[in-house]
């Protein structure tokens, strides 16, 4: 539905390069989340961590119940914009950070006991001012489920979550719920393994804690997602261990409802290779394009040749390869063919470029950061929401 939607784009009118982000998906998708905790009576929080458009806060906030943040910034930023429940996990917490992190905080998890015991004191007085706050885990079911290892949370020696085997014997008295995060863009059949991993590794503890977040990494809104089987395994846990269950799944809040807008300015020929220089990035803009690594999909265009030897069967006559304006040679988006010639000024529209590639972008090489966009596909209405200039490059140094 998302290919359909964005052929609608008006591409004439768009600055580049930009992200242009779908009110009308946006919404399609937090409306299949909030059936999903309706019917579970799951929590889902968004994680900020991959989409922080905060000119969606008050939408967002209307169906969910939340945001989990990564650190103090995205906490102070979902206080201020979306004003409804924050639950804060990071790797580990500054100490200058931890007073606020906890004043702001409605669930705050600790990555090891050693950082819970360290702000033992902190603890305490938050929880003089604020009853409620409730303190966590965030535990390794060792459950690996991750295609590559470098977004794989149960990969060997991660440095995510404790294992149970340097989990306490007896669970401290401040800790009220655990926490575990061990998906990446993935169906239900991975979390079923990893709920059977947490159950066998940490059943002691599960009668004694009131709340279990399952992280992120679920792919919900994906048309082909098992939803059926992933309520009644809510369910199914929930009355077994009389706990609330959260999920965080960031990504799929934003799924499919965003783009990339980029405008070809140069033609070379390079040992048989046909390339467009874009006005956009890898490096600087879709930098997930080299970490992952991915090719993007563009819209009417095919992926002759991608890093994972995805190959698309039938090809288009014009074939070329899409490199970005920065110095790095690698900078490239990938070989594509198009049915017709691309021509120097022609725009292209790279698909699902909401999440997580937003939050990621870098001024590397001085090269300006996209636009952003917010676009109404029902009633055609667009607003540019953000336009960066220099300043915003020269106030990141010094």
């Amino acid at each position: 539905m998302h290919k359909e939607v964005f052929k609608k784009l008006n591409l004439a009118e768009l600055p580049t390069p930009c992200f242009v982000v779908d009110e009308y998906l946006l919404k399609k998708n937090l409306e299949i989340l909030q059936d999903i905790s309706k019917r579970s009576s799951a929590k889902i929080l968004l994680a900020l961590k991959s989409f922080s458009m905060w000119h969606y806060s008050d939408l967002i906030s209307s169906y969910l119940s939340g945001i989990c943040a990564s650190g103090l910034h995205e906490a102070k930023l979902g206080k201020e914009y979306f004003k409804k429940e924050i639950h804060t996990y990071a790797a580990a917490y500054p100490r200058q950070d931890m007073r606020e992190i906890l004043e702001l905080s409605n669930h705050c998890i600790f990555n090891s006991v050693n950082q819970l015991n360290a702000f033992a004191n902190e603890i305490e007085l938050a929880k003089k001012r604020n009853p409620d706050l409730e303190i966590g885990l965030r535990i390794n079911p060792e459950q690996s489920e991750g295609e590559v290892e470098i977004y794989d949370p149960s990969a060997k020696g991660s440095r995510l979550g404790i294992t149970r085997a340097e989990f306490p014997d007896e669970l401290p008295s401040v800790v009220t719920g655990l926490h575990f995060h061990n998906l990446c863009e993935q169906n239900f059949a991975p979390l079923a393994r990893t709920l059977s991993a947490v159950e066998e590794k940490f059943s002691s503890y599960l009668p004694q804690i009131k709340w279990i977040n399952f992280g992120g990494g679920h792919h919900i809104t994906r048309d082909d997602y098992e939803r059926e089987k992933l309520i009644d395994a809510i369910i199914k846990f929930r009355n077994k261990y009389s706990v609330e269950v959260i999920l965080e799944p960031g990504e799929a809040v934003a799924l499919n409802t965003g783009v990339y807008v980029s405008e070809v300015l140069d033609e070379i020929r390079n040992n048989q290779y046909q390339i467009l220089i874009m006005d956009g990035s890898c490096a600087a803009h879709l930098p997930d394009v080299l970490k992952m690594p991915y090719q993007p999909q563009i819209l009417n265009a095919k992926r002759t040749c991608d890093l994972r030897n995805n190959y698309d069967q039938q090809h288009h006559p014009f074939n070329y390869r899409l490199g970005g304006l920065s110095c790095l040679s690698g900078d490239v988006f990938g070989d594509y063919s198009f049915p017709e010639k691309v021509r120097v000024g022609d725009k292209l529209v790279f698909l699902d470029m909401a999440h997580y590639t937003m939050v990621k972008t870098n001024t590397f090489n001085g090269v300006n950061l996209p636009t952003i966009v917010a676009w109404n596909s029902e009633t055609d209405e667009y607003k540019i929401v953000k336009k960066f200039a220099y300043d915003d490059f020269k106030n990141r140094l010094s």
